[in-house]
């Protein structure tokens, strides 16, 4: 019984691999070394949902911060995209304490504010001229390699109508009527 059970798990992996069926993460990355693309990564895990009120700028004390597994998601995933030979034009990032120590554990490049990428979950008034305003920054980017920005899940699912997970990476390119098209997902590690 566990021999058949066996020879039919091999049987199928056989068959997906004859088909050129990838991993999700290997074909992803592909797609990032390809260029004309913009990589848009949920900032790694942070405890709760929101922040709390009176939420400022620049100070940390007054957000939600990234846990220790959300740090070592962070550098696993940079760690991961380095490996692959992944590099980046620019590493734009939201002005939220969890999203700019994200961008930074990830060691990629140079972090750059851009304040577009900041999240408007409790000013979702914000929502639609924020979302124009990145894609635009988008729109106006040299891809030749891609742009790692990394931001909140409010402003992704807005761009892509993607819901992604902490540390998830959204893969989009501009697709010319002002919006932004996904060609693939980078799970967390």
């Amino acid at each position: 019984m566990r021999k058949e059970v066996m020879f039919r798990l091999l049987t199928v992996l056989a068959m997906l691999l004859a088909a050129g069926v990838m991993p999700a993460a290997a074909a992803d990355l592909s797609i990032l070394r390809q260029g004309g693309v913009v990589a848009l990564m949920r900032h790694a895990t942070a405890p709760g949902t929101g922040d709390p009120f009176g939420l400022v700028i620049g100070d940390c004390s007054t957000q939600r911060n990234l846990s220790d597994e959300g740090r070592a998601q962070a550098r696993e995933t940079g760690r991961r995209l380095r490996e692959a030979g992944v590099e980046f034009s620019r590493v734009g990032t939201s002005q939220w304490c969890r999203t700019r120590e994200t961008a930074q554990l990830l060691d990629l490049g140079p972090v750059e504010d851009m304040p577009s990428l900041n999240s408007f979950f409790s000013e979702p008034k914000r929502a639609e001229q924020q979302t124009r305003e990145t894609i635009e920054a988008v729109k106006a980017m040299a891809l030749d390699k891609p742009a790692m920005l990394v931001t909140h899940q409010v402003n992704i699912t807005a761009l892509t109508g993607v819901i992604p997970r902490s540390g998830e990476i959204v893969v989009a390119r501009p697709d010319g009527d002002d919006a932004l098209e996904v060609v693939g997902k980078i799970p967390p590690p």
